[in-house]
């Protein structure tokens, strides 16, 4: 740590000695740079001190293509005290973050990064428009030491080597930045063991136990706590496995936090530390907008599909304003970025269309409302939470349901025949919410109208619904909270 023959030490220390005392990166006094940038540092003590922290998960991938330089700047900017960085070496023996040993799933083009040279992934761009949306940006994978001249002296930074054989290189280019043991946390499998290096520097540890590591707890526990300084465990672990790791007495972290509703099982069972994918939503408990954002091209924070899958994203159409449900699945789609609404007193806007044909005969489409939190809702499906949903049919009948959590079917609270759907038409309706009553109307030319005593239900969460198998898609848009 203290060899100063190596180039990018001297580099380092010299950029960021303004850093290890406050951070602070003078732009000049100069007319040309008059601005002086201020960057509050966070450490490994600070964060772990807090009751409940946050790591963006591969830069909080849900908001912004993960691994790349502008995921990290991004998620930093919107209030994470750290990030999560994973790497491999290049052939000619470059760190640059990625998490795959190979760059096929993100950039489309099949490529071993070990057996590549750095200017073979210069051309290389990470593209995650399938889950982003089509306009997000496409970036490319970013040299570690870029990143880290970027963020070190103010950031706590989780750190992986994929490969595993990197760890001489890896550890002296972490040792050359200052105060690095409060910034840095070497991250890995739990069943692997810690190069003696790490420990003998005085790093803190972070092992995770994937899913087919489970059992392990059973009988490894004081072994995995006496090993490392906090533990992590997959979010599709049950309850009663995320108890037994909490009760070993160190920090448990658990990824990866998609939303609220994961977050608030995860401090309810003693979990600790957030390895969060949605940063700028999970961390947050209020409504980012009152209205979608389809028109940009991009999806808003918070705003999921049922299943957490790039396959199972809708597709955001920019130049309709609007996003299609048209995955083979019953489907829904949480609008995060408008929730939670108001308990009461509230209208949800919307319009929808059916754009290439009609649904079968009982095959139906419309909006989920009133549910407590945002797990996943569909319509003839069970969920955690119960709430209403409002339907229209194809042959125009529109009906208003209460849902109990649990329950496969809905019981119907009123229902009024309109004019049919017409195919590529768009229909236009509104939900109105008071403290004890629902009024849901059809605004356009096929007009009428349900209203429903009830007051069981005032969740600020809603959803986009396609309540049918396989074809067709259906289309929605204008959708807002007033």
């Amino acid at each position: 740590m203290e060899s100063i023959e190596n180039g990018h030490l001297l580099f380092s220390r010299r950029r960021f000695l303004a850093g290890a005392s406050g951070a602070i990166l003078l732009a000049g006094c100069s007319a040309r740079n008059p601005v002086q940038q201020v960057h509050p540092v966070h450490t490994v003590d600070g964060l772990l001190a807090e009751a409940v922290f946050y790591v963006a998960h591969r830069g909080s991938m849900d908001n912004w293509p993960e691994h790349t330089a502008d995921a990290y700047t991004q998620s930093l900017a919107a209030g994470a005290k750290a990030i999560e960085i994973s790497l491999s070496a290049t052939a000619d023996g470059e760190l640059v973050c990625h998490h795959d040993l190979n760059t096929l799933r993100m950039t489309g083009v099949d490529r071993v990064i070990a057996e590549t040279k750095f200017d073979g992934l210069r051309s290389l761009q990470n593209n995650a428009r399938q889950w982003l949306g089509p306009n997000s940006f496409l970036l490319p994978i970013p040299r570690l030491q870029d990143v880290l001249d970027s963020h070190a002296a103010h950031s706590v930074i989780f750190i992986e080597d994929k490969q595993g054989t990197n760890t001489a290189a890896l550890l002296d280019l972490m040792d050359s930045y200052p105060d690095s043991t409060q910034h840095f946390v070497w991250k890995q499998p739990a069943l692997v063991d810690v190069p003696d290096e790490v420990t003998r520097r005085g790093y803190k540890t972070w092992g995770y136990l994937p899913a087919d590591d489970f059992g392990v707890l059973e009988e490894g526990l004081e072994r995995l706590v006496s090993r490392y300084d906090l533990l992590g465990i997959h979010h599709s672990a049950p309850d009663d496995l995320i108890r037994t790791l909490v009760q070993g007495g160190i920090p448990v972290m658990v990824w990866e936090v998609h939303t609220r509703s994961m977050r608030d099982r995860l401090v309810g069972l003693g979990v600790r530390g957030m390895m969060c994918s949605n940063i700028p939503y999970v961390t947050t408990s209020s409504a980012r907008s009152r209205a979608d954002i389809f028109a940009t091209g991009l999806r808003g924070h918070g705003d999921l599909p049922w299943a957490l899958a790039w396959t199972h994203q809708p597709e955001i159409i920019s130049s309709g304003s609007s996003i299609l449900l048209a995955h083979s699945d019953k489907a829904s789609y949480c609008m995060g970025s408008l929730c939670p609404v108001p308990t009461s007193n509230y209208s949800i806007n919307f319009e929808m269309r059916w754009p290439k044909t009609l649904p079968r005969d009982r095959d139906h489409a419309g909006v989920a409302f009133g549910q407590r939190d945002d797990s996943p809702y569909r319509v003839r499906a069970p969920a955690d939470s119960g709430g209403y949903h409002l339907i229209i049919r194809r042959d125009g009948e529109l009906v208003l349901f209460g849902r109990v959590a649990g329950e496969v079917d809905g019981y119907p609270l009123g229902r009024v025949l309109t004019l049919p759907p017409v195919v590529g038409e768009w229909m236009r309706f509104r939900i109105e919410v008071t403290s004890s009553t629902l009024r849901c109307v059809r605004l356009d030319d096929g007009s009428g109208t349900v209203t429903a005593r009830t007051d069981v239900y005032r969740g600020g969460y809603f959803s986009l619904c396609r309540n049918y198998w396989e074809y067709p898609p259906v289309e929605f848009r204008g959708v807002s909270v007033t």
